[in-house]
């Protein structure tokens, strides 16, 4: 065999190898297209579309560190108690850690914004008490229009600025509600479980909301009926841009205690939400509370009254802080009462 020969064979040999090779090459598969996240500002800022749907969806909440001061402290945000009755606590501060997290779903319908919102507090004051550490369904509830359904804050819970004041009971309910908005003009109705509220066991509460504003003036005025005591309570609330702050004064009337407001047959409180820089807030502001509550009504002739300020600081953004003072005098009997200084430091991480 000629080197010629061996040379046209071998490449003949190579070709036929490649030739195999390539009919066996693996081809890989183009990549599916990926749908990111896109941004949604038919609800306002921070919503994004549900990959797949035209539900906006929005994620918020806030980390809270906070310790108060006052009166058996550590024990009065919560009313806790031992397995003999007592208190669990008589210290006059109390430090604890709060996480919240809520989530907000809206689209639109024919019949108009459709809303599904969920928030849930984690709270961590004594991690070896369970009874000090616990999570708290803060909100639940569906919406379509002005029809709203669930587990949610009244209309009662609304307050004025500072942290002077309590202007409502119990302010929480599984109800239905609808609210009229026609801007300046808002009224709704709304009907409560008070389940917990009242003597008896599930009793039904109606609610009834009255709201106007022009320009920087706002008014409310606010009933409701609890049907299980049938006692009632009606609260007035104004609110005025009035110079480089708001001012606001607010009124509570009751026949007798219900579950809308059991601490005095009337009360009325005052603010003025004083905005000193960009980043500091003052609130002065005052409540006085006439013939507190003994027993089942508000023939007791005792009175109670509070002062104090407010300071909110934005340290940076996302992140604030708020410290309270309040001087408090009250009657615990014909003859004898009590005053006290109680209040609290926060720091927020708001997102």
């Amino acid at each position: 065999m000629s080197i010629r020969s061996l040379l046209l064979g071998s490449a003949a040999a190579l070709a036929a190898t490649s030739g195999a090779q390539a009919a066996d090459a693996i081809v890989a598969a183009e990549p599916e297209p990926m749908e990111y996240v896109r941004v949604c500002d038919a609800f306002g800022t921070g919503y994004f579309y549900i990959p797949g749907t035209e539900t906006c969806l929005k994620i918020g909440g806030f980390i809270r560190f906070q310790t108060a001061f006052g009166p058996d402290a550590a024990d009065s945000r919560y009313k806790q108690v031992d397995s003999t009755g007592a208190d669990r606590s008589s210290s006059d501060w109390d430090a604890f850690s709060r996480a919240y997290i809520s989530f907000d779903a809206k689209s639109d319908t024919e019949y108009g914004t459709l809303t599904g919102f969920f928030a849930a507090e984690f709270n961590a004051d004594n991690d070896t008490d369970a009874g000090d550490s616990f999570i708290d369904v803060d909100e639940a509830y569906i919406q379509l229009g002005g029809l709203k359904a669930g587990f949610f804050y009244s209309w009662w819970d609304k307050g004025i600025n500072g942290e002077s004041d309590s202007l409502g009971n119990n302010t929480e309910f599984n109800s239905i509600a609808y609210l009229y908005d026609g801007g300046s003009f808002q009224a709704g109705v709304a009907v409560d479980e008070l389940e917990g509220t009242s003597t008896k066991s599930n009793g039904v509460g109606v609610q009834g909301i009255v709201s106007a504003s022009v320009g920087g003036v706002s008014f409310d005025l606010l009933g409701g009926y609890d049907t299980e005591v049938e006692e009632g309570a009606i609260r007035a609330l104004l609110s005025a841009d009035l110079g480089p702050g708001v001012f606001q004064l607010a009124g509570v009337w009751a026949s007798d205690p219900n579950a809308y407001w059991n601490a005095s047959e009337w009360t009325v409180a005052a603010s003025y939400a004083f905005k000193a820089t960009d980043k500091l807030k003052i609130t002065p502001g005052g409540q006085y509370w006439s013939d507190l509550r003994s027993g089942n009504t508000f023939d007791s002739g005792l009175d109670k009254w509070r002062a104090g300020v407010t300071l909110d600081y934005a340290v940076t953004e996302g992140l604030a802080t708020r410290v309270s003072v309040q001087y408090n005098q009250e009657d615990l009997t014909a003859t004898t009462d009590r005053d006290y200084v109680s209040g609290f430091v926060r720091l927020q991480r708001n997102f």
